[in-house]
């Protein structure tokens, strides 16, 4: 990874900052030096009347739809909160739209490596409080946010140390095991329907389980009968050709940094290359998700949200 860029002059606005694009996260940790490096952008967000001396901020990541206008209500409860945001656009970076029915042009190493190269950048600008500085992100995103807290991605992408202060994750995909137990000290949020049907909430169930019994702060709030993307407001619908998890199939990460999965009892694969996750999609063929609002999860995550990252950064 190339040094972050140097905020000290304090701009806002775009900015254009140089990041790399990993394939997955056996990249990130043995092969991050080989991975191609590609400049990114995002956008440096304060808040209307922002309070003196430096302020807390949250690194925000989008899913596969790309941006979408349920994450900016989020963001604009965020800013008046008295938080500034960063909005990573990982997909327009790389000249892609979406990744719904292509879960190969952007992975979630790529979205990882982008947000700890702003976090890199942001501890330098002098209006952000660098101690103050968390994650968050829906689906895609989300998965970002919450494996952002495995402490050997962020030891391989911010080797000077920089952490992010609180992890909010909206609907992640959490099917990743890992071998090595070593997550950070600050809180997890996670919102998730029990009706998700792109990434099952029985994989959330086990992850928490595995990560608790090492002292990990994560906590879930499942809202009953919601589905994917219950934070927006388009009516519930049905994607054909989107591609989507299993709930009982996991990847694993070892303690090597080398990855597998397991497509029967007994019957595994790697999952380190590109060729090696097409031909996971080939075998299995997941396809057809539900997405769409759930009035109640909405409000109610809104306010969640917003307070949790309130009490983890602001106050």
């Amino acid at each position: 990874m190339q040094p972050p860029l140097d905020l000290s002059d304090g701009r806002l606005g775009k900015i254009v900052y140089p990041s790399a694009s990993p394939f997955e996260i056996h990249h990130i940790l043995r092969k991050l030096d080989r991975a191609p490096e590609h400049p990114v952008f995002g956008s440096l967000l304060v808040p209307e009347n922002p309070p003196d001396g430096p302020l807390p901020c949250v690194v925000a990541v989008h899913g596969s739809l790309n941006w979408r206008g349920h994450h900016h209500e989020h963001i604009v409860r965020w800013l008046d909160a008295g938080m500034c945001v960063f909005r990573v656009h990982t997909f327009d970076s790389r000249l892609v739209y979406s990744i719904v029915e292509d879960q190969m042009q952007v992975t979630h190493a790529m979205m990882l490596a982008d947000c700890y190269q702003a976090l890199r950048m942001l501890v330098t600008h002098p209006s952000i409080d660098a101690s103050r500085i968390g994650l968050a992100g829906w689906s895609l995103g989300g998965t970002v946010a919450l494996y952002g807290a495995w402490e050997p991605i962020a030891e391989a992408l911010a080797p000077g140390g920089e952490r992010f202060a609180a992890h909010l994750s909206f609907y992640p995909a959490a099917h990743m095991r890992t071998e090595v137990q070593r997550w950070s000290d600050k809180s997890i949020l996670v919102l998730h329907g029990s009706a998700d049907d792109w990434v099952p909430l029985k994989l959330l169930e086990g992850l928490v389980e595995d990560v608790r019994a090492h002292g990990v702060d994560i906590t879930v709030h499942v809202y009953e009968g919601a589905p994917h993307s219950f934070d927006s407001i388009e009516p519930l619908d049905f994607e054909p050709k989107a591609i989507r998890l299993d709930d009982h199939r996991t990847v694993t990460i070892d303690s090597n940094g080398d990855m597998w999965g397991e497509l029967e009892p007994g019957v595994t694969m790697p999952l380190n290359e590109p060729k090696d996750r097409l031909a996971a999609f080939q075998i299995v063929g997941n396809l057809g998700v539900h997405k769409g609002v759930d009035w109640g999860a909405r409000k109610h995550s809104l306010d969640f949200g917003t307070e949790f990252l309130r009490e983890n950064l602001v106050t």
